[in-house]
C-alpha cells in the first residue's frame, strides 16, 4: 500500500474516530485526510514535482504530522531536520538534497533566517503557526493561507513502492551527515509489520512524545494511521508534561528513548497518577539499563518492550516482546528477558556474525556484528554510491553493533563498535560499565567512554549526573562498580556533569564527552 493510501482507507473506515489531538486542535479521520489532501494539492500547485524533496523544520505538532501525508499525496520526498542542529549543518543537508520549499515552525525564525543568510535551495517557507515578524517570515506564507491555493478536484498522485518517500539524514555525530533513502515500499512493509507486532488497532492512543523528525517515533505515524488509532502530540520533551500528556490523553502506546524514561520514572510528580490505559511502553534509540527497565515496569505497570532499530532499516529490528512460554516464567526472568535487546522484528532477517562473517554460537556470551537484510532495508544514501557500497556485505546491511545471542534468537547488544574501549588489550563494552553505574541510587543518567592512554592504550571514563540533591564523589562510584565489575572495566576518571551531551534525537553524544575528556572541570582521578 503507498503512504496516502493508509490515511485514505481511515478516513473511509473511520471518518469519525479521533485522529489526531494537538493541544485544543482535535481532528477525526475525515477531516484530517481533507487537510492533507489540500496540502498535496498545494504542493503540487506550486511547481513541485513528484520526487522533489522538501524539507520540514519543527517540533512535534498538527503542521509536521500533516506534512508526511501532505508529501506523500503530491509524490514528494519528505526530509525531516533535526532541530538541534546548527544553520550550517542545516544548510549543507538543504544543499545536498535540493528541497525548494521548507516547512518551519515559528520558534525557528531566526534559524531560517540564518539559512537565507548563505546559499541555499529554498525558495519558499510555509509556517506551521503564525509568521514571524523577520525578514524572511515576511517573505513566507503562513500554512492555512497555502493551503488555500489548492485547486478543488486534486487526486493524489500514483507512485510505484519503490518510489523515495523519505530522506533521513543521520546525524552527524561522526562526521558529515548522510541521507538516508527510504521507500515507499519500506515505509509500508515496516508499518504493516508493527501492527502484526503490537497488535494495533483504532482502540489505540500514540503519544508522540520523541521528536517526529526521528524515526524512533515518525514511524507510528503510518502504522497508526493505517490501523485507524488516535495520535496524541506534545511538542518538546519534559517529564512532568509527558507523564501528565499519557494519563490525561488515555495514552495505550509510545516509544521512548531511555533518557526521557529515565527522567520520568525519577520525576518527583509521577508517583499518583493513573497509567490503567497504558498498555505498552517501549524503548529504544540506546541501550537501557536494567534498573530503569524495573523502575519503569513498577511505574507504568504495564507490558515493557525494548525496541532496536537504525534509520537505515525504518527502524525496528528487534522488539524484547516475549514469546508465549517465557511467560510462564517467574517474574525475574521475564523481566531479564524485557531486559534484551530483543528477537528479530516480523519484517527482518537478523544475523550475529563474527570477523569471518560466520554465525556466532547461540551462547550469550560470543560477541559477533549485527547483519540485516529485508524489505524495510534502505537501498543506500542519497548520492552516496560509494558510502552505499561500503554499508552492504552479500546484500546484508553491517550495523556496527556489537552483540551476543541466546538458544531462544534473543540478541542483547554490548557495545557499538566505535564506543567499545580497548584498555590493556580487553576489551570493554561500555553497557556493562553504564548498567553497573545506574544501580548506584545517587546516579540519574551516566555514560561511559574511552580516552587514549600512554600506558593501557585507552582507559575507562564516565561521565555521571546525579540525582537533585544527592551526593557522591569519584571513589565511592568506583567503588561500588568494582563490587560488579573486573577491575579494568571500572571508570578510572569520573566526570560529574549538569547534564550529558545530547544529539538532536535525545541520545547521550559520546563523542562530545571524548572530545572534552580533557577540559578540567568537575574532573575526578580514581587511585
Amino acid at each position: 500500500m503507498q503512504l496516502w493510501g493508509m490515511l485514505a482507507r481511515a478516513a473511509r473506515l473511520f471518518p469519525r474516530q479521533p485522529a489526531l489531538v494537538d493541544g485544543a486542535a482535535r481532528l477525526d479521520y475525515a477531516a484530517l485526510e481533507a487537510r492533507c489532501r489540500r496540502l498535496a494539492a498545494a504542493l503540487a500547485a506550486h511547481g513541485l514535482v513528484p520526487g522533489e524533496r522538501v524539507s520540514v523544520l519543527a517540533w512535534n505538532g498538527q503542521g509536521f504530522f500533516e506534512s508526511y501525508f501532505g508529501a506523500a499525496g503530491a509524490g514528494l520526498v519528505l526530509n525531516p531536520l533535526n532541530v538541534r542542529l546548527a544553520p550550517a549543518e542545516t544548510r549543507e543537508i538543504l544543499a545536498d538534497c535540493g528541497a525548494r520549499l521548507l516547512f518551519a515552525g515559528p520558534e525557528f525564525a531566526a534559524e531560517v533566517e540564518a539559512l537565507f543568510a548563505g546559499p541555499t535551495p529554498l525558495t519558499e517557507v510555509v509556517w506551521l503557526g503564525p509568521r514571524p515578524a523577520t525578514r524572511v517570515g515576511a517573505r513566507g506564507v503562513e500554512l492555512e493561507p497555502f493551503l488555500a491555493r489548492a485547486p478543488a478536484g486534486f487526486v493524489p498522485r500514483d507512485v510505484p513502492p519503490e518510489a523515495l518517500a523519505h530522506l533521513y539524514y543521520t546525524s552527524g555525530t561522526t562526521g558529515r551527515a548522510k541521507g538516508v533513502m527510504l521507500s515507499q515500499r519500506n515505509v509500508a512493509v515496516h508499518a504493516l509489520a508493527a501492527i502484526a507486532e503490537l497488535r494495533l488497532d483504532e482502540r489505540d492512543v500514540w503519544a508522540h512524545i520523541a521528536p517526529l523528525f526521528h524515526l524512533a517515533d515518525a514511524w507510528a505515524v503510518f502504522a497508526l494511521t493505517w490501523a485507524g488509532g488516535r495520535h496524541v502530540m506534545l511538542p518538546r520533551f519534559e517529564p512532568a508534561a509527558a507523564l501528565e500528556l499519557i494519563e490525561r490523553e488515555r495514552v495505550t502506546l509510545t516509544n521512548l528513548i531511555p533518557t526521557m524514561l529515565n527522567l520520568m520514572v525519577k520525576h518527583e510528580s509521577a508517583r499518583g497518577r493513573d497509567f490503567t490505559s497504558l498498555r505498552a511502553i517501549l524503548s529504544g534509540g540506546a541501550p537501557i539499563a536494567p534498573d530503569v527497565v524495573r523502575a519503569i515496569v513498577e511505574l507504568f505497570r504495564c507490558e515493557y518492550v525494548q525496541t532496536y532499530g537504525m534509520t537505515e532499516t525504518s527502524p525496528y529490528l528487534t522488539l524484547s516482546l516475549l514469546k508465549q512460554h517465557l511467560r510462564a516464567r517467574s517474574a525475574e526472568e521475564q523481566l531479564a528477558f524485557r531486559c534484551k535487546t530483543g528477537r528479530p522484528f516480523a519484517a527482518v532477517e537478523l544475523r550475529v556474525v563474527d570477523e569471518q562473517g560466520r554465525d556466532v554460537p547461540s551462547d550469550e556470551r560470543t560477541v559477533g556484528e549485527i547483519r540485516v537484510r529485508g524489505e524495510t532495508v534502505t537501498a543506500g544514501y542519497w548520492n552516496r554510491p560509494e558510502e552505499t557500497a561500503a554499508a552492504f556485505e552479500d546484500g546484508w546491511l553491517k550495523t556496527g553493533d556489537l552483540a551476543v545471542i541466546d538458544s531462544e534468537g534473543y540478541v542483547t547488544i554490548v557495545d557499538r563498535k566505535k564506543d567499545m574501549i580497548l584498555t590493556g588489550g580487553e576489551n570493554v563494552y561500555t553497557t556493562e560499565v553504564e548498567h553497573a553505574l545506574y544501580a548506584h541510587p545517587a546516579v540519574l543518567e551516566a555514560a561511559a567512554y574511552g580516552v587514549p592512554d600512554a600506558l593501557w592504550g585507552e582507559r575507562v571514563c564516565a561521565a555521571v549526573v546525579l540525582r537533585s540533591g544527592a551526593q557522591a564523589d569519584a571513589d565511592e562510584l568506583a567503588a561500588f562498580c568494582r563490587a560488579r565489575l573486573a577491575a579494568y572495566k571500572c571508570p578510572r576518571e569520573v566526570r560529574f556533569l549538569a547534564a550529558l551531551p545530547r544529539t538532536g534525537s535525545g541520545k547521550i553524544a559520546k563523542r562530545a564527552l571524548r572530545e572534552a575528556a580533557d577540559a578540567p572541570s568537575g574532573r575526578n582521578q580514581v587511585p
